[in-house]
């Protein structure tokens, strides 16, 4: 009797994704969009447009107090948006 590699799909896609260079796309995609669910609809309200560019998430805001506010946050929504993703997909956010 001979051992079978069995392997799952989702691994197989992960792998065939990674060996295209098409993971990070893909997670930076799941990261962006995630901006309304981590952020919250307040927030979401006054959120004009969301980017990222070398390794740092861009969103542009509205509101100048809110953008104050939130920009003593950036630690900890950064640190939610990765573990949203589950990687470390961003290291710092800009708000402007």
């Amino acid at each position: 009797m001979f051992k079978r590699d069995v392997q799952s799909v989702k691994d197989l896609i992960l792998r065939n994704l990674r060996e295209q260079g098409l993971e990070m796309p893909l997670l930076q995609k799941r990261l962006v969009e995630a901006w309304p669910q981590i952020a919250g609809p307040m927030i979401q309200r006054y959120t004009l447009n969301t980017y990222i560019y070398n390794q740092t998430l861009y969103v542009r805001l509205s509101s100048p107090a809110l953008r104050a506010e939130l920009s003593m946050r950036r630690q900890e929504l950064t640190h939610k948006l990765n573990t949203y993703v589950g990687s470390q997909v961003i290291t710092d956010i800009r708000f402007c």
